[in-house]
């Protein structure tokens, strides 16, 4: 498994939330926000990226329909 380290920026303030997988972090993603960690498993990681396309699906649907 690859080590990585993913930082994201939030665009109305100055958190940071980073998601970080280590070789050592067998079958868990941490996710931390400020610091405050959060551990998912598989099938939970699967739910919240699922639940995020459809998100960002129904944001898309309506920039096009305002047009």
């Amino acid at each position: 498994m690859a080590k990585f380290e993913l930082k994201f920026l939030d665009c109305t303030n100055e958190t940071d939330a980073f998601i970080i997988n280590k070789p050592d972090d067998v079958n868990l993603i941490r996710i931390s926000v400020n610091g405050v960690q959060y551990w998912f498993d598989k099938s939970t990681s699967i739910k919240m990226a699922k639940t995020l396309r459809t998100e960002i699906n129904k944001i898309t649907e309506s920039e096009a329909n305002n047009g």
